[in-house]
């Protein structure tokens, strides 16, 4: 089976993968805007064109335009034109982190534990199988991606999860767990791995995939299943705390507002 690796970047394979359903423009606006807040599109980062961009996520030319235009008109993308132009990814620190930390609002603490159920469940019974399959080569593919991770920003160790994840994937030779992986990662990916805008995490991923790595290297489907779904359930426990914090921000703003307010 192909691998991801050294081929695409995995990150972005996941962005511009086909979307299931309808294709409606606000899916293919929720896509490219997660793959921009979470650092895997970068500010001034050209898009495909409009073409390109409905063949690739399986939609039709007027929804991929209709999405670069909600982009446009929320300071995600600007576009120009001549032989240079295209649209171009502008990406705002301050508005991403308000975007994800919305989102983030909007699942409860339920939701989020079946997020990450989710995710653990396929990832986690592909590092059991490719224990079981890897080869040398394999297992030196999946040490490259830990020894070339770029754990600087977020985005960065964002797209080091992708690759390795998806690698991971393509190493138990099921494409369907290929296939899903590379959904969950587009529709949950930005949101469970908000953890990595902090060191401590991103230090903790590295950690957790060479656990990955032994695992896989030493022929132990056990072991590899068990290091996956841990490294996912710290990933959710952060997004629990996150919430809570901010929860308690708001309070204290509605609080602060109702005091200042007229006698």
């Amino acid at each position: 089976m192909p691998h991801a690796t050294g081929r695409v970047d995995a990150a972005h394979a996941v962005v511009f993968a086909p979307l299931d359903g309808a294709g409606r423009a606000e899916l293919v606006e929720q896509r490219l805007t997660d793959a921009i807040v979470s650092g895997v599109l970068r500010d001034g980062e050209r898009l495909p064109s409009e073409s390109d961009l409905s063949k690739s996520l399986g939609v039709a030319l007027v929804t991929a335009r209709e999405a670069l235009e909600g982009m446009r008109d929320k300071g995600l993308v600007r576009t120009r034109r001549g032989r240079d132009g295209g649209s171009f990814v502008t990406f705002d620190r301050e508005s991403a982190a308000r975007m994800l930390e919305s989102r983030l609002h909007g699942h409860s603490r339920i939701e989020l534990r079946d997020l990450a159920l989710h995710v653990g469940a396929i990832a986690g019974t592909a590092a059991e199988v490719a224990a079981d399959r890897a080869s040398d080569d394999d297992v030196e593919t999946l040490r490259t991606i830990h020894t070339q991770a770029d754990l600087s920003t977020a985005g960065g160790a964002r797209r080091a999860v992708s690759r390795f994840q998806l690698e991971v994937a393509a190493i138990s030779q099921s494409p369907r767990l290929v296939r899903e992986e590379v959904r969950l990662q587009a529709e949950a990916g930005p949101l469970l791995w908000l953890c990595l805008r902090e060191q401590e995490y991103r230090e903790r991923s590295a950690v957790a995939r060479e656990h990955v790595i032994e695992a896989i290297r030493g022929v132990e489907p056990a072991a590899a299943r068990a290091a996956t779904i841990r490294h996912i359930t710290g990933a959710f426990e952060w997004l629990v705390h996150e919430r809570l914090r901010l929860d308690a921000a708001r309070r204290d703003e509605a609080s602060r507002t109702l005091q200042d307010g007229p006698a």
